[in-house]
């Protein structure tokens, strides 16, 4: 054979549509959607080689967690520091178990000068200074820390409730037995990790979803995306896949360290549904950063109002407290924020037990949200500056 004859041989016709592989057709799933995959792997490709992102995405805030689960590891009331001026009867005469449960709560320290106690009481140094005065005890306390302050005369009513019953001799009519709903192994960490988790995902989605779609947009790789016929939709796809992957590795490396027997998160019942869960709260918040994304047209005003939406949203929202003593109209305005739904559904699953039934509400409000607000991004999307 010639070599003419090898270099004009003709090779056998192969045919691909949308950089599909031979032999399948225009209309084929696979090709609709390896234009998405293939923006999605860019997108996470980008973010892993980014280590400033992987860090304020990631391990940011599982430090929060660390710091919060470490400052709340454990429960229960404030330990008091008590001065005694002179002779107190109910306090002197406190014996075995009384005096123990006293000791547990609070340190009675006595003391000789009432105005130098009086001084420390305002400086801090005691939380209260109790005296008697014939018939009546007296307790002066700081207003500076109302919690502690609450305390002490919480526990000094409980002694003299005691001592009038033992005075008389006659037994209460009534008595009080208080127990906790939850048994001993709820834990703060419980509770932290529903909120903390949803603040993470929320800055997460938020922030880098915006930024991501408005640098595409100044470099010009939106515009080079149009023109190799990629369309909107599988732009929003494709940020959809690469957000959800970053948030299900958020949420396994939280519940990773909740989980650690330092912090103790228990894990029980339908806990799985944290899952789901996270699925449907990330929607409505990154499609709130791909709006952001879509209506700015620098990387400093998308941050900028990333920040201005993230940050209250999250007080809002009962990630970092609870609203139960808010004002009205501020937990109504909580009800409009999606980071809500998500937070308190972390919480039904994590903390209370709860099933579906308990948060499939929660999860078709943000998927209602998430569509109302991803029309909106696809209204204002534009592929340049222009």
């Amino acid at each position: 054979m010639s070599v003419e004859e090898t270099t004009t041989r003709p090779e056998p016709e192969v045919r691909a549509t949308a950089g599909g592989p031979a032999g399948q057709s225009a209309g084929s799933g696979d090709d609709r959607l390896r234009p998405v995959w293939q923006l999605a792997r860019t997108m996470i490709l980008s973010v892993l080689r980014d280590k400033g992102t992987i860090f304020f995405l990631l391990i940011f805030p599982i430090l929060f967690l660390l710091l919060f689960g470490t400052l709340f590891k454990t429960s229960g009331t404030s330990h008091i520091e008590v001065a005694q001026l002179g002779d107190v009867q109910v306090l002197d005469e406190l014996r075995g178990a009384q005096r123990e449960e006293v000791t547990k709560a609070a340190t009675i320290t006595r003391v000789d000068n009432e105005a130098d106690a009086l001084r420390q009481v305002r400086e801090g140094d005691y939380d209260a200074l109790v005296m008697q005065d014939g018939g009546k005890v007296v307790l002066r306390y700081s207003a500076a820390d109302s919690v502690k302050a609450a305390s002490a005369q919480a526990a000094l009513n409980s002694l003299l409730e005691r001592a009038n019953l033992a005075a008389t001799g006659q037994p209460p009519t009534y008595t009080l037995e208080a127990t906790q709903v939850q048994d001993d192994s709820v834990k703060p960490i419980q509770y932290l990790t529903p909120g903390l988790l949803g603040w993470a995902i929320a800055s997460s989605s938020v922030f880098s979803s915006a930024l991501t779609l408005v640098t595409m947009r100044r470099r010009k790789i939106l515009q080079r995306m149009r023109m190799s016929l990629v369309r909107p939709w599988e732009v929003v796809a494709a940020r959809i896949a690469m957000t959800m992957a970053m948030v299900l590795v958020q949420t396994a490396l939280f519940l990773l360290v909740a989980t650690l027997p330092y912090f103790g998160l228990q894990l029980s019942g339908s806990w799985w549904l944290i899952v789901p869960l996270v699925v449907c709260g990330t929607l409505p918040l990154m499609s709130l950063g791909m709006f952001i994304g879509s209506v700015t047209k620098t990387e400093e005003s998308a941050g900028g109002l990333a920040q201005l939406l993230v940050l209250p949203m999250s007080f809002l929202s009962g990630a970092f407290f609870t609203l139960d003593s808010a004002p009205s109209w501020v937990q109504a305005v909580s009800y409009l924020m999606p980071l809500r739904y998500l937070v308190k559904g972390g919480e039904q699953v994590l903390s209370r037990g709860g099933g579906l039934v308990d948060v499939l509400p929660s999860m078709g409000g943000m998927l209602l949200f998430t569509a109302v607000v991803t029309g909106l991004t696809l209204r204002f999307f534009k592929w340049n500056d222009a």
